[in-house]
């Protein structure tokens, strides 16, 4: 993985997670300005996507390829299904759900990169 790619997803991950909570904490609903920084990130994971598979093209293999997968395509997953329950309840809740979702996400880009460096415990 590009590391610093890697980053910067988590970075952005973790800046739209605390807007999340702090419109929670505010007791607003997820507003399209959040739901738009969402689509953002999770255009970064798609991007994080294609890299990975170029890199798996390209003949570089992770220390573990099913949990690299796993993980790598989990990403995506985790900010729709966030989303979706989101958007089924708004209230201030649903906005925390978000903010939930949005602190998976560096948690998962990080073990992403320990895998593609070999680690596979």
């Amino acid at each position: 993985m590009v590391f610093g790619f890697a980053v910067t997803v988590a970075v952005a991950a973790t800046l739209v997670a605390l807007w999340s909570f702090v419109q929670s904490a505010r007791n607003r609903l997820p507003d399209n300005p959040l739901l738009i920084a969402l689509a953002a990130l999770e255009l970064l994971l798609v991007v994080q996507l294609v890299i990975g598979i170029v890199l798996l093209a390209g003949g570089d293999r992770p220390g573990s390829l099913a949990t690299y997968l796993a993980y790598l395509i989990g990403c995506l997953v985790v900010l729709p299904v966030g989303a979706a329950w989101a958007l089924a309840e708004r209230s201030r809740s649903s906005t925390a759900v978000l903010g939930i979702a949005c602190l998976a996400i560096p948690v998962m880009v990080l073990r992403l990169n320990e895998v593609w460096s070999g680690a596979t415990a």
